[in-house]
């Protein structure tokens, strides 16, 4: 390693609460999304916040973690600390739980597709502070966003203030994913085991579900999977298949697994041909040490990563993502629950449009065919809250009952193909509705 950059490591070095204390009222500060919220910064900007010592700040974020819940997200700190979602978690959920009981606002949300976040940040709010955790440096200065590009790396760019909580157990990994020890204000060392998510099992819907999509996954596609137990499911489904493809905002560990045994090898793609592409990455320990300095992965900031004129130039892209309901035209609702926002766009239409534009592409949206264990149908006349896929862009919609592609359909033709799939104790009261 260099002197000079020992040097000015050494001289950016500092303690979580005077890191914190750099943080003036009324700035707009970015966290880091999931696996990257730093805990000793936040808890730290936290105990300014309870102190008295700081407020007016809006904190911008997607997805938080009980990193931040159990810190800068407290209930009792909205006044000082005022949060601005980009994509709601139990978190969020929980404050605003809270919030109906007291009859006071919701958490903010912005609505934006995840592919706008940087530009959101850098251009529209402009995000003056980052607080993020890194990789330790590395001999030229460099130190790596790890699990997560995604926005941060924008924001690195153009913000004020750029401090770094800089954790041994955060992962090193190739790609446009790093940041030089000249950029930051601050460094606040802390070594903690990353946050690590539960294996969610899967039911006999997503089961039955994941069986139907790797039916239509071809050998040789590309791959974009979601979250949670449907997706990790589809991944187990998938086992059979070879020379698959994976270019992804998310990197989990079943698309790992897939990785390990070979039936991914990035063979057939035209874009980053032999390299997984993702943007974050969350799952497990055994996930943060299969990227870590894996030569067959890349991490590349989301707005590069989610466009989707990128998505399209690797063929026979396959995206799946699920939704939460599903209309008679074909237009989804994956973010809006009970009158409340319950997640957020985040980049399912970045990858509805950008697989569908590939040659051979195809955009899949998945989901149980009932909710509230039964009682209500997933496949409805109209939708409860905002639009996040529109009926122009819906491709194949897949339930535990069956497939259906909605391409070249009429209207009429649609509600009868997506009553087919829906649940047979609901599919008189949507073909007759009164």
């Amino acid at each position: 390693m260099s002197d000079l950059f020992a040097t000015l490591y050494t001289s950016k070095r500092i303690s979580s609460d005077q890191a914190a204390a750099l943080i003036p009222p009324g700035s707009k500060v970015a966290m880091g999304l999931g696996v990257s919220q730093p805990p000793a910064l936040l808890e730290a900007l936290a105990r300014r916040a309870s102190a008295g010592e700081v407020s007016d700040i809006s904190l911008y974020y997607m997805l938080a973690t009980a990193i931040a819940g159990e810190t800068v997200l407290r209930y009792e700190l909205r006044d000082r600390i005022r949060p601005v979602s980009l994509f709601h978690s139990g978190v969020e959920r929980a404050l605003d739980a809270i919030g109906l009981r007291e009859n006071v606002p919701p958490v903010e949300v912005i609505p934006v597709a995840f592919s706008q976040v940087p530009r959101m940040l850098t251009e529209h709010i402009g995000v003056d502070t980052l607080l993020t955790t890194v990789s330790p440096m590395d001999e030229d200065g460099n130190f790596s966003f790890g699990t997560n590009t995604d926005y941060a790396l924008a924001v690195s760019r153009s913000a004020r203030r750029v401090i770094l909580e800089v954790n041994p157990h955060m992962p090193r990994v190739q790609g446009n994913c790093v940041i030089h020890v000249s950029q930051v204000t601050a460094l606040v060392e802390h070594a903690t085991p990353l946050l690590a998510l539960p294996e969610a099992a899967p039911g006999a819907e997503d089961l039955a579900i994941a069986k139907i999509i790797a039916g239509l996954v071809e050998d040789g596609a590309c791959l974009q999977m979601g979250i949670g137990a449907l997706p990790d499911a589809v991944c187990s489904a998938l086992h059979g298949h070879r020379h698959l493809g994976i270019h992804t905002e998310l990197m989990t560990p079943g698309m790992a697994e897939l990785m390990r045994l070979g039936v991914v090898d990035n063979s057939r793609k035209q874009q980053h041909a032999g390299r997984s592409v993702f943007t974050f990455a969350m799952g497990d320990a055994p996930l943060y040490d299969y990227i870590d300095g894996n030569p067959l992965l890349e991490a590349h900031p989301v707005d590069y990563v989610n466009d989707p004129a990128v998505i399209a130039r690797n063929d026979r892209m396959v995206s799946v993502n699920a939704t939460l309901q599903v209309d008679l035209d074909g237009a989804c609702n994956s973010e809006f629950m009970n009158g409340r926002q319950y997640s957020a766009a985040g980049g399912q239409l970045d990858f509805v449009r950008g697989a569908y534009a590939s040659r051979g592409g195809r955009s899949i949206i998945a989901c149980h065919s009932t909710a509230a264990r039964g009682t209500v149908s997933r496949i409805v006349p109209a939708l409860s809250g905002p639009v996040t896929t529109p009926r122009n862009d819906t491709h194949i919609v897949v339930t535990e009952y069956g497939w259906v592609d909605l391409k070249g359909k009429s209207v009429s033709e649609r509600a009868r193909a997506l009553i087919g799939i829906a649940h047979p104790d609901f599919r008189d009261a949507l073909a007759h509705p009164q």
